[in-house]
């Protein structure tokens, strides 16, 4: 990666503070570090130009302003802290995801082992299986750097891809078209759930 930097500095009125959790959560989707004061850090490229002009706008619209550098960095000891702060914050994310993967492979045993092979079942695990796909795009995105948390993040997302579909094959061998077992595991009422374990 080159070592060429865009230093983005946001200054907005005290209060309200929604515009200040607006730009954060913009910055931090985009996988800008955030240094002192404010100062947001991206690599120089043509999105991360077009992202800072468009947080201009915003800023100005919310009675602010800002300050945008494009920088080198002064020493290698800059350059790598800089650069360890990216690995950090995207190791983070990595960590979180494989931790999500991990739930949902352990879902997939839990309903094997009940023989819950509904069809419903099948469909909640999908769309847990496509936010995790999902997510694993956007840190992929913003992962500047790369490094050997991503490549584990993958494996760890494909074995879900492969357990799932395993569990589809079942399901749709266990399919159960004159409901024999239908909502094996329905847990009644609300009320009746109320009355077993009432507040305390």
């Amino acid at each position: 990666m080159e070592n060429k930097w865009i230093l983005f500095c946001p200054q907005l009125p005290a209060t309200p503070s929604s515009p200040r959790v607006t730009i954060w959560r913009r910055m931090r989707s985009a996988g800008a570090v955030g240094l002192d004061n404010g100062l947001w850090v991206l690599p120089d490229s043509d999105s991360t130009r077009s992202l800072v002009e468009e947080m201009k706008a915003y800023v100005s619209n919310q009675g602010g302003m800002s300050r945008t550098f494009v920088s080198f960095p002064f020493d290698s000891e800059t350059q790598d802290n800089i650069i360890e702060r990216f690995q950090q914050d995207r190791a983070e994310e990595y960590a979180e995801l494989k931790e999500q993967c991990d739930h949902f492979l352990a879902e997939i045993e839990k309903e094997i082992n009940r023989s819950n092979f509904s069809f419903a079942e099948f469909e909640e695990n999908e769309v847990d299986l496509n936010k995790l796909e999902a997510w694993f795009k956007k840190v992929q995105a913003r992962d500047f750097i790369g490094g050997s948390q991503a490549q584990e993040a993958f494996d760890w997302l494909e074995k879900c891809r492969v357990t799932f579909q395993n569990f589809a094959e079942q399901v749709y061998t266990h399919e159960d078209p004159d409901h024999i077992h239908k909502m094996r595991f329905d847990p009644g009422r609300l009320t009746d759930r109320d009355k077993k374990n009432p507040l305390k």
